[in-house]
């Protein structure tokens, strides 16, 4: 049955049959357009999560067959590891140096790009957020060599005096890690721009425009209509920031390998050393390795929840 058909008088029973497989067709497209995604969900992040689960309770090399159940030896393990609370707690020092250096400036860089009036402010946004753009690895090699011994950041501060001799930022515990935090919230500041000028450009300006009838000024357009609409979102931006700041494998991993000693090992980098090295003592440990990872996934988890709370709580006194 054709279009022509229905418009020259099809029975009912004809028409929504043809709507019907019309209808069908879509949903069926729709489907094999997802399917191929959801594949590759299920067989690279679902499998691989539900298997650690399974790793955690074996001590597995990730050769051969699952024969030695330990149950939950490797967590007792992992809980009573030193070396595993030095690296769970830089993690979480690296995710809030970011978290409060990253929020505060991205949110004033936004509400200065925000502004209709200033000129050039696609140019401005496309060269804060290029770094974002940027291969990690590469930004890490990179800043590698600017905060080497011979690097340009040590070349710059003793020609202006400001140091005597070249300073190790890198072969230093309490230097490298704040190398690394501001490098972070560099690398993934442009971001966080993005996401404060998305919940800027929802207030509507006919609140400022009120807010200005009634004789406020900037700081009292920003405390009584800005923060209190923004708050919402700045949870969701928070929940977000916190959730990427806890994941620094990369970044770590070219610019310190976790050193010097272990003073920026992070969790996800003690995972890996667990899993495909050596580490462990001779042969790799994916089970003992897995156990880590689910121990720490469930604490940010558990922060997610927390905060999916708290935005839950702001959405409610918005209300």
């Amino acid at each position: 049955m054709t279009t022509a058909t229905i418009r020259n008088g099809g029975s009912p029973s004809s028409v929504m049959r043809f709507f019907g497989k019309r209808t069908l067709r879509r949903k069926l497209w729709a489907y094999a357009f997802i399917l191929p995604q959801l594949v590759f969900f299920l067989i690279f992040t679902i499998y691989p999560i539900c298997m650690s689960y399974v790793y955690a309770l074996f001590e597995w090399t990730g050769i051969g067959p699952l024969e030695d159940f330990v149950g939950l030896r490797n967590f007792k393990e992992v809980i009573g590891h030193p070396l595993f609370w030095n690296a769970f707690r830089n993690s979480f020092v690296f995710m809030t140096g970011t978290v409060v250096l990253q929020l505060p400036l991205a949110l004033l860089l936004a509400m200065a790009l925000n502004n209709p009036k200033l000129r050039g402010r696609t140019f401005y946004r496309t060269v804060y957020f290029l770094p974002v753009v940027t291969t990690t690895a590469v930004t890490g090699a990179v800043m590698q060599n600017i905060f080497s011994t011979n690097g340009l950041a040590n070349a710059v501060l003793l020609r202006l005096h400001i140091i005597d001799e070249p300073f190790g930022w890198l072969v230093n515990g309490h230097s490298a890690m704040w190398v690394i935090i501001l490098v972070g919230s560099w690398k993934w500041f442009g971001i966080k721009m993005v996401y404060w000028l998305a919940g800027l450009q929802s207030i509507p300006q006919d609140l400022y425009e009120a807010a200005k009838i009634d004789g406020a000024n900037r700081w009292n357009q920003f405390r009584y209509v800005t923060i209190p609409l923004l708050l919402p979102v700045g949870i969701v931006i928070l929940l977000l920031s916190v959730v990427d700041g806890l994941h620094a494998f990369d970044l770590i991993k070219v610019m310190t390998e976790g050193g010097p000693g272990f003073d920026t090992e992070m969790v996800d980098l003690y995972v890996y050393r667990y899993a495909f090295t050596s580490m462990g003592g001779g042969l790799p440990r994916v089970g003992y390795a897995s156990a880590a990872g689910i121990f720490f996934g469930l604490s940010v988890f558990l922060i997610s929840i927390l905060l999916g709370w708290l935005i839950k709580v702001a959405n409610g006194r918005r209300v």
